[in-house]
């Protein structure tokens, strides 16, 4: 499927999921505890809050190529919907543009620009 056949909505959907399953591979392969503290550890990594945060400090860093710049555009200014109550509607802007990304890398089958990204992430 060609990523710009799809909307950004539909891109962070799956850029979600994407990012959930690194960061859960990441923590289980390193042997980072176990049931609760793997649950809390995958929060820091997945929460809007902390995929705003990433997204900021990697496009500081000009990190991100122009193409995977417009995609986050594409996600951030996407009709999101309601807005989940632990954060404010700007960082989950800013994490639905971070998951677009990744949701088109998936499409690409780009996983090695995945791992780029993880391994910068987990840096920070």
């Amino acid at each position: 499927m060609n990523p710009l056949e799809c909307n950004g909505r539909t891109l962070a959907f799956l850029g979600d999921a994407v990012w959930s399953l690194a960061v859960r591979d990441f923590l289980v392969q390193e042997g980072q505890g176990k049931g609760k503290m793997l649950q809390k550890l995958s929060i820091s990594y997945v929460s809007a809050k902390s995929q705003a945060r990433f997204y900021s400090l990697l496009h500081e860093e000009n990190f991100f190529t122009e193409e995977e710049e417009a995609t986050y555009h594409r996600g951030r200014n996407g009709n999101t919907g309601s807005v989940p109550n632990n954060t404010d509607v700007v960082t989950y802007r800013m994490s639905t543009g971070f998951e677009a990304i990744l949701g088109a890398l998936y499409l690409e089958n780009n996983q090695e620009r995945i791992r780029q990204i993880w391994d910068k992430v987990r840096t920070l």
